[in-house]
């Protein structure tokens, strides 16, 4: 797999079946992302709504030629009254994992980010024990800021996080 034809696009609607293996099918996002079952249908109100491109959030999949590989997203973080900035995430189907796509993806949607708004900051959040997640942000320009400790519950406990930045200029 060549990370050189890896792209980012819009949802389509007949992409919405793989977007929503990451709500119904435990496999697909194993073992950092699987939280239970909830809200199955919440992409797909999304999508008649917006095309799951808002003002405080989006989605994009990403692809390489015809082939669905996953998706990005990000949603506004408002912190004061006159400062917002971006959260982001990626979702990967598990057999495009550790090939390079994570980060290309992620350079890809950095840079759309700060092409197509005024924000300075986009931050990332990963379980402590995700490193394969770490080295991509890392290898993208994203700075480690820290250890959020009991951050996330899955599987019975709850989990320690890292918070990830990187500010406008910083980007690889």
């Amino acid at each position: 797999m060549s990370i050189d034809d890896v792209a980012l696009r819009p949802v389509a609607e007949d992409d919405l079946p793989v977007m929503e293996l990451f709500l119904n099918d435990p496999a697909t996002t194993a073992p950092f992302q699987w939280s239970g079952w909830w809200d199955p249908g919440r992409w797909r109100r999304q999508w008649a709504q917006n095309g799951l491109l808002g003002d405080d959030s989006g989605h994009l999949m990403v692809v390489r030629g015809g082939e669905r590989l996953g998706f990005v997203a990000w949603r506004k973080i408002t912190p004061t009254r006159t400062t917002s900035y971006w959260n982001m995430g990626i979702c990967l189907l598990p057999e495009t994992r550790g090939r390079g796509v994570g980060t290309e993806a992620q350079r890809q949607l950095v840079r759309y980010l700060f092409a197509h708004t005024t924000v300075v900051r986009i931050e990332a959040d990963t379980e402590a024990e995700n490193i394969a997640e770490q080295r991509a942000l890392e290898k993208v320009g994203f700075s480690r800021e820290g250890l959020m400790r009991s951050i996330a519950f899955r599987d019975g406990q709850w989990r320690d996080g890292v918070r990830y930045s990187i500010l406008r200029g910083e980007l690889a």
